[in-house]
């Protein structure tokens, strides 16, 4: 589970489960491009990663097809190759399947499957090179459950979900594995969704999500729960394992 001389990219990098991922990354002795649109917190967060590794930042707008081709060819030529991508980068909203309009539907598409497609396309060609290589993208248990609160949320997670499957069957032959974390994390968006909501609220989402966690009834911390598994999928340690959903989540869900 060494990354050291690993060459990786990582979106979505300016906090939470993004940041998280660049500090385990250097910890364990990677080279890193943290990516974001949020330009001065992801330049801190990458700043800030202490370890043997390295970790230097690009913006990047995940939708954008032009500037995602750009910004990895030029991430790439630092790095000297590519050898893994994590993508964490993603939105969320609030909406029913009632009232969701087209243009947030269209907003979480773009960013959290069209993201996904994009950066997963533009690292292909430079994992082939490499000889082979991971790609970990960041599905939910919303896109296996039903989600009245989070409609077009949970139908982007489900569509990361069956990519993520497709694109480890195509490329394959490559040696390149792709997997997708879901993970159950105390994050920005986590918190931000549980602001203003009033007690009875508070108590259903409760026991519609943290009650079910069977470590402690509550969501892990980015680093000491999702890092270590973040290290591992990009580790040579997880060379035979590709096509998979994995939960990181305490127990709160299970794939079938």
């Amino acid at each position: 589970m060494e990354l050291v001389e690993k060459r990786i990219i990582v979106t979505g990098c300016a906090s939470g489960m993004g940041a998280a991922t660049v500090r385990a990354y250097v910890k364990a002795g990677a080279q890193v491009v943290g990516m974001d649109i949020a330009e001065t917190a992801g330049s801190q967060v990458c700043a800030d990663a202490a370890g043997p590794g390295t970790s230097t930042f690009l913006p990047v707008d995940v939708a954008n097809g032009d500037q995602v081709t750009e910004v990895f060819a030029a991430a790439v030529d630092s790095l000297g190759g590519l050898d893994a991508l994590a993508h964490p980068a993603a939105i969320h909203a609030g909406n029913s399947a009632s009232d969701v309009t087209s243009t947030d539907w269209d907003r979480l598409f773009a960013v959290n499957v069209r993201g996904t497609m994009l950066t997963n396309q533009a690292a292909h060609p430079y994992l082939k090179e490499a000889g082979g290589g991971a790609i970990i993208n960041f599905g939910s248990i919303s896109g296996q459950r039903p989600e009245p609160g989070a409609a077009a949320y949970s139908a982007t997670k489900g569509a990361v979900h069956a990519w993520t499957r497709t694109a480890a069957g195509t490329w394959g032959s490559d040696n390149i594995r792709v997997n997708a974390v879901l993970p159950a994390i105390r994050t920005p968006m986590f918190l931000a969704a549980k602001e203003g909501l009033s007690d009875e609220e508070l108590n259903v989402k409760y026991w519609r999500n943290e009650q079910s966690i069977a470590l402690g009834q509550e969501y892990g911390d980015p680093d000491t729960d999702l890092g270590p598994v973040m290290v591992f999928l990009a580790s040579d340690a997880s060379h035979f394992i590709t096509g998979q959903l994995i939960p990181v989540d305490g127990g709160q869900g299970n794939v079938r």
